[in-house]
């Protein structure tokens, strides 16, 4: 037989439970949010097309701006296409 003792410990273990799940469903959005949208690194999402051979091309394929200095590229020197993303999401707007 249960007492009023035995059932507020129960009914207190079914509100810790609850509130653990409504807390962890909080950190999941969350981190969601933080995430935003993932695209999968696959074949054909790439950012920027390097070409080695048989001539030297670097294109960005969101804005297609296009470079012959590979090298440059390859050394960090990415404002040109900084530049060209920043032209191009402006002219999006």
């Amino acid at each position: 037989e249960r007492t009023q003792l035995m059932n507020k410990k129960i009914a207190l273990e079914m509100i810790k439970v609850k509130l653990m799940v409504i807390k962890e469903e909080q950190r999941a959005a969350e981190l969601q949010e933080i995430k935003g949208d993932l695209a999968e690194a696959a074949w054909g999402t790439q950012v920027r097309n390097y070409v080695f051979q048989p001539y030297k091309l670097v294109k960005d394929t969101r804005t297609g701006y296009e470079t012959t200095r590979a090298q440059d590229v390859l050394d960090g020197e990415l404002m040109d296409f900084v530049e060209s993303h920043l032209r191009h999401t402006h002219n999006n707007d």
